[in-house]
């Protein structure tokens, strides 16, 4: 039974691809549902994060069939006529990607660990949906063993290893010091928590946080020394904040031009970064052309990544040779009769 992955990344696809192919996390078990209902596909996992949308498939028919199958689906439930920018791959190249992608070697930033629990999680919404079987159970259970033998056998996690880190040398490069700056983090989801320690990692000033669960807000402001924001009128904080970081899984721009310019004035010339982490993004990229106002979305992020795997290709070539020797074992030993 092959395993294929379609998908799309950072690499094949700009943000504004992406998002129109992202799943939220409560569409997934009814799209795992009728994936599978394609009689080729067997089982399946749905990855959809800020950085990449892929479909993982096994079924009993031929490695064409099922990324036929896989291509129907995305685009009938995305509502998508032409797949920009799609990888397609199949045994044992789709292993070795599986494998690249739970070690972090295939992401925007290199051996960053934040998709290891990303896949774990889609991993475990299709095992609670009933869509997994033998052959993706080996297939996922031996990529977290991969990608925890990479951790330990080579060095590809040393230096800046999340998105969140990179987002924070980025405010480094805007402003001279955090210890000055007020972060605002909305969404208090785990990207926005994560970015929200990273910031404070660097010495941030104050980190306020605000959410459509004000709860939820409240929990996470208290458990990183900061303050929740009612979410009713959190622009108003725009006047205020030096950093603002986005990560909410809206249908819509929470930060437009017509949000934005009313308080711009209030900001006595005051420059304001805005990181836009979410997939669709959160914030409209027209506000860029304010004076003042520096935005980075997920893409934006990439030159300084680059320069960090670029430090370390000999571990590269490491990590992929192991990937290889795993691809190539067998995911199920069949007894001879």
């Amino acid at each position: 039974m092959p395993v294929v992955v379609i998908g799309v990344n950072h690499r094949s696809a700009p943000v504004e691809v992406r998002e129109r192919l992202a799943f939220a996390e409560g569409e997934i078990p009814e799209a795992l549902r009728v994936l599978r209902a394609n009689g080729a596909v067997a089982e399946g996992v749905i990855l959809s994060t800020c950085n990449r949308v892929e479909i993982y498939v096994a079924g009993e028919g031929g490695p064409e069939e099922l990324r036929e199958a896989a291509r129907r689906f995305l685009r009938q439930s995305r509502g998508v006529e032409e797949l920009t920018g799609l990888y397609e791959h199949h045994e044992p190249e789709s292993l070795e990607h599986l494998f690249a992608v739970a070690s972090g070697l295939d992401s925007m930033v290199l051996g960053e660990t934040e998709i290891l629990g990303q896949l774990k999680k889609a991993y475990q919404l299709a095992l609670q949906a009933g869509a997994t079987g033998r052959w993706l159970n080996k297939a996922f259970q031996r990529a977290f063993n991969v990608a925890k033998q990479i951790r330990t056998e080579t060095g590809i996690q040393r230096g800046t290893v999340s998105v969140s880190s990179v987002a924070v040398d980025m405010a480094g490069r805007i402003f001279e010091n955090l210890h000055r700056c007020t972060v605002l983090v909305v969404g208090a989801g785990d990207t926005g928590e994560k970015a929200a320690r990273a910031m404070i990692s660097r010495g941030a000033r104050e980190v306020r946080v605000t959410n459509r669960s004000p709860e939820r807000a409240r929990q996470l402001a208290d458990d990183l020394g900061g303050r929740a924001v009612p979410f009713e009128n959190w622009p108003e904080q725009l006047r205020e904040v030096d950093i603002l970081i986005s990560s909410t899984s809206a249908p819509h721009y929470m930060v437009d031009p017509a949000v934005l310019e009313p308080h711009l004035p209030h900001r006595q010339g005051r420059p304001l970064l805005l990181i836009d982490l979410a997939v669709p993004r959160d914030i409209d990229p027209a506000v860029n052309h304010f004076d003042g106002v520096y935005l980075y979305d997920v893409d934006d992020l990439q030159a300084i990544a680059d320069e960090a795997r670029r430090q370390r290709e000999a571990e590269i070539a490491r990590c992929h040779a192991l990937i290889r020797e795993r691809a190539r074992e067998p995911l199920v030993r069949v007894r001879p009769h």
